[in-house]
């Protein structure tokens, strides 16, 4: 069992509690989360495939690196720790704060902070949290999203369509 512990927080995103991880999810409390967006120089997002062993959406490919905000820290640390420990760079430097999404449950119930950055890699990819990954053109990305890919995490989906949003 996880007993990461995170915060709570209410629906301003503010800080009302430190509870365990399998706790929250299994009682849908607000809490946060980070999503990284990695595009190389060509303009093309690095996608990771997740893991088989993890107790959510094993097996789906999803954005570049995410993880959730552990208590104790906040977004943008918690950006650095998990785009270094899931795909062996340091970026803290480089990444870029693109937008917020609410809490709703269609992603899981939790603020999302997603970051956008350059790397060209390579990577060295956490084996415990990613079964692969690689590179994709945005024209390839949106008409999956288009076609509701069902090898697509629900939550890549939703940062994707808010980052087309705000890139057209």
């Amino acid at each position: 069992m996880n007993t990461e512990l995170l915060f709570v927080v209410d629906e301003n995103d503010c800080i009302i509690d430190t509870c365990a991880r399998h706790i929250i999810h299994a009682t849908g409390l607000r809490h946060r989360a980070v999503h990284i967006l990695v595009f190389n120089e060509q303009g093309q997002l690095f996608l990771q495939k997740r893991s088989m062993k993890k107790d959510l959406n094993g097996g789906l490919w999803d954005t570049s690196a995410a993880g959730h905000v552990d208590a104790g820290e906040d977004y943008d640390s918690s950006a650095a720790r998990e785009i270094e420990e899931e795909l062996g760079i340091s970026a803290a430097l480089t990444l870029e704060p693109l937008f917020k999404l609410p809490a709703t449950a269609a992603v899981g119930m939790e603020f999302i902070q997603v970051y956008h950055c350059i790397h060209n890699g390579p990577f060295v990819l956490a084996s415990d949290e990613i079964d692969e990954g690689g590179w994709f053109s945005v024209a390839e990305i949106s008409k999956r999203i288009a076609a509701d890919d069902p090898l697509l995490t629900e939550t890549f989906k939703t940062i994707w369509r808010q980052f087309e949003a705000l890139t057209l």
